[in-house]
Formats: C-alpha cells, structure tokens, sequence
C-alpha cells in the first residue's frame, strides 16, 4: 500500500471522526458531552489497524488543539485540553490504536465479532481509563467518584461497540481490502 493511500485513508477517518460531531449532542449535568465522535474513533482502530488509526485520530485532536471547532457543538482550542472533556480528547488516539491492536490480533475471529470486541477494549476500556482519570484531575474528584461520573456513558458506549462490529463487517464484505486492520 502506497504512503500516498495511507495518507488519504488517515484523512478520511480524521474527518469522519469530524463529521460524526455534527449529529447533536447531549450534555449531562456535570458538564461532558454524549456525542457520536468516539463511534469514529473506533472505526480508526477497526478499519485501518493500530498505527493508522491513532495516526487519524492524533490528526484529529492536533486540528481541534490549534483551534478548529471539530468536537460535538463547535468547540475547539487548547482551552479544551483543561475541561472534564480533556482525559477523553487525549484518550482518542489510545483507544484508536488499542482497538486497532486488538483487531490485529484477534484476526482468527469473525470480522464483526472481532471488531466489537475491539471496540470495547480500545473505545471503551482504554477511552474510559483516560477519561476518568481527566475528570478526576479537573474535577478534584477520586478516581472513584470520576467513574462514578461516567456510569451513564455505559450503555450508549457499548451500542456504538455494536455499531463499529457491524459497520466493520459490511464493509469488509463489500471491500475486504479496504479494512486495512486485516491485511
């Protein structure tokens, strides 16, 4: 696979993760946004593998560092880098690779199957680890009291688990190559 490809493939997940900003989002009281972005980070990890997938979602949180409004509701800017939100944003390229990583490795399995157990692992596991521990350095709260916090993500979460293993198998019907965690 040529650099140019690969290129091209980062940049598209960069803005598919962009665009799944867009659907609207729902606040909870404490300040941290339901949105559909970490839906896209998954697909990094499923679809493209490891580096590739962090790779897109590094490429991600440096365009919404520098200021462009790309997370759910238009925010940007390193102002987001000390919110509740921050431990999550930071997470992103983690829990990409991880999925990806776990995808690779877990190659003997059914492409559905495997992609969302991935994305549990990658996109709720290892994302969850970085956004708790981000809400209990901004929120002056235990690590505890921070997952806590996040119990209501859970089941939303896991549904988009669901929704990376479905997505990942119907394309690696229609393009087996295309699904590079694979190749």
């Amino acid at each position: 696979m040529t650099s140019e490809h690969n290129v091209v493939q980062i940049a598209l997940f960069t803005a598919l993760i962009a665009a799944l900003g867009l659907i609207p989002q729902l606040t909870l009281a404490f300040g941290v946004p339901i949105t559909a972005q970490s839906l896209g980070v998954m697909l990094c990890g499923t679809v493209l593998g490891a580096k590739r997938g962090a790779y897109a979602a590094l490429l991600f949180v440096g365009l919404v560092a520098i200021g462009l409004p790309l997370l759910a509701g238009g925010r940007g800017g390193l102002g987001l880098f000390t919110s509740p939100t921050a431990g999550f944003l930071i997470g992103f390229p983690f829990a990409a690779f991880f999925t990806g990583y776990a995808m690779e490795k877990l190659n003997r399995m059914p492409v559905g199957w495997a992609a969302g157990l991935a994305a549990v692992i990658g996109g709720v596991i290892v994302l969850y680890a970085f956004g708790i521990a981000g809400m209990s350095l901004v929120l002056e709260r235990s690590v505890i009291e921070a997952a806590a916090l996040v119990t209501a993500f859970i089941p939303g979460d896991l549904i988009k688990a669901a929704l990376a293993g479905v997505i990942t198998a119907a394309l690696y019907r229609a393009r087996p190559h295309s699904v590079m965690s694979r190749g």
